[in-house]
């Protein structure tokens, strides 16, 4: 997995995103901290209106963002903002109001949902080839799990000897360190696409994505990872500090369970896509998450929670969450030309974090007002019905190149040299408008 690694370009982008995920969860746990000092008690209402802007902006910017990455320079793009992170981020100590806060989250965030999607459509421009692509993926996802433990660790370091308004220092230098990485190589920018309307360009990735069957099947395997990880990362705390009386490290034990099953899934699934299609892998993978949120629940009901359970329950979601999370980059690489990638990435980044936006409020509420087994048995529920929706929307055999017609086209048009009827890889674009009947 590691030899992709020898690729400078490569290289230097894993490094930037290493960096800036290392100082958003410095910010992280300095958010925390800010809210508290700013508003005491109602800091948790502070966080959760901070989250919602989170999602609010990753849901409404990205599209509008990934409409127009190709028109850009790439490369000068992502700097920018990178920049406008770090500026944002440099605020934050100063402010004096919650207000302000919210707007600066709001601009952090919305740069984020320009960034990330254009980051990740740039890396199949970098390995075009699926194999080395697929071992990015892993290494993107270890990057994400990394960080959960990492980022707290060194924040705890970091707290012993200064104050929290330093580690927000700690983000700005994030944000500049992935600047000067991606500034330090040229990046591939795929031609522009044909001019189009606004509304055209700000639709046009989910247009693409909800046109074409296996990323509907995605969407489905979105709303079960949501379910699922939502009962994860909302409810833990509430396991472990209420029902179980255990301290702030059993809290961290438990996510590292978590964490440590995603671990494990990234590293060996590159060589199990080598041999198995996406779709069984994803499938089993969401059916994993069902079964232990389901084993967990009947353990629960019958016996109580117990410690060693939840921490056995978290190491399998995380292996499932994993397995559906690291192949979906593939899915999107082979679904769309280069130059409409960016904008099938931000309607996938927009999609799957608005399945979040309904999980994780569902998932807080079910387990304040009914309890643990009600909560996990619901969010399973949540999860089957995604799978359910994977399984009808993205058929069993989905071969890369699709025999289809083009009547529509006269029949000198440069398109159809090889007839009206004919195979080719198939995507969605002016001229492939839909997904051919089986």
């Amino acid at each position: 997995m590691f030899d992709i690694l020898a690729d400078r370009t490569y290289r230097h982008l894993f490094l930037a995103q290493v960096v800036a995920l290392l100082g958003t969860g410095l910010a992280t746990v300095a958010l925390g901290l800010l809210a508290y000092d700013l508003v005491g008690d109602g800091a948790a209402m502070v966080l959760g209106t901070v989250f919602a802007i989170k999602m609010v902006a990753y849901v409404g910017i990205a599209p509008v963002a990934g409409a127009f990455a190709d028109r850009v320079n790439r490369r000068r793009l992502l700097v920018t903002l990178d920049l406008v992170r770090g500026a944002a981020a440099l605020c934050l100590p100063f402010v004096t109001e919650i207000w302000q806060v919210y707007v600066l989250i709001f601009l952090l965030q919305s740069a984020s949902a320009a960034f990330t999607p254009t980051f990740q459509a740039t890396i199949p421009d970098v390995l075009p080839e699926e194999a080395r692509y697929t071992r990015a993926l892993s290494l993107s996802r270890l990057a994400y799990d990394l960080e959960n433990i990492v980022s707290p660790t060194l924040a705890g370091l970091l707290l012993a000897v200064m104050s929290y308004n330093t580690l927000f220092l700690g983000t700005v230098a994030g944000f500049a360190a992935s600047a000067l990485l991606v500034v330090s190589v040229l990046l591939p920018s795929p031609k522009a696409s044909e001019p189009r309307g606004i509304y055209d360009r700000t639709t046009r990735g989910i247009r693409i994505y909800l046109a074409t069957p296996r990323l509907r099947g995605l969407l489905g395997l979105n709303l079960a990872v949501s379910g699922a990880g939502a009962m994860v990362l909302v409810n833990s705390v509430v396991l472990v500090r209420g029902e179980l009386g255990l301290g702030e490290s059993a809290l961290a034990m438990a996510m590292f369970a978590f964490g440590a099953g995603s671990m494990v899934a990234a590293l060996v699934l590159p060589r199990v896509l080598d041999r198995v299609a996406d779709r069984p892998v994803m499938l089993a993978g969401a059916w994993t998450m069902v079964a232990s949120l389901a084993a967990l629940a009947a353990l629960v009901a019958t016996e109580g929670l117990s410690w060693l359970p939840l921490l056995a329950a978290w190491l399998v979601v995380g292996i499932g969450y994993s397995t559906v999370q690291t192949p979906s980059g593939r899915l999107l690489r082979r679904s769309a030309h280069p130059e409409d990638r960016p904008a099938l990435f931000a309607a996938q980044f927009a999609l799957s974090h608005a399945c979040w936006l309904l999980s994780y409020p569902l998932s807080g509420w079910l387990q304040t007002s009914f309890g643990t087994v009600p909560a996990l048995l619901v969010l399973a529920l949540l999860a089957v019905a995604g799978i359910v929706a994977a399984l009808r929307m993205w058929p069993a055999g989905d071969p890369v190149e699709v025999a289809h017609s083009h009547d529509h086209l006269p029949a000198d048009h440069p398109h159809l040299a090889g007839g009206h009827r004919h195979s080719h890889a198939f995507v969605i674009d002016d001229l492939h408008r839909v997904w051919p009947a089986r």
